[in-house]
């Protein structure tokens, strides 16, 4: 397996983990008292559009030859680093 290649199976493993957090958010979204319901759909769009970012960085970084993909890092991390304080944040929303 190359560096590449583990950086991925990271990556992905993290994604699916906060995927499976903003579905559990989406289904306390539903019970949630209507004063509080709006504020709580829109911190959750706002994990899915982050979300989709790091998936499309990601997408990129494993398009990307042997020799480039150190280059894309840097952007995967950044919104792979947006997304988990989002997801911690929106968490704390939830509770």
């Amino acid at each position: 397996m190359t560096m590449k290649e583990a950086y991925q199976q990271k990556i992905e493993a993290q994604l699916d983990e906060w995927k499976t957090e903003i579905d559990k958010m989406k289904v306390k979204l539903d019970k949630a008292d209507a004063d509080v319901k709006f504020e709580l759909y829109r911190r959750i769009q706002n994990l899915v559009s982050k979300q989709a970012e790091a998936q499309l960085k990601l997408n990129r970084l494993k398009e990307a030859d042997e020799g480039a993909w150190e280059d894309l890092k840097a952007g995967v991390e950044l919104a792979w680093e947006s997304l988990g304080e989002a997801v911690k944040s929106a968490k704390s929303s939830f509770k």
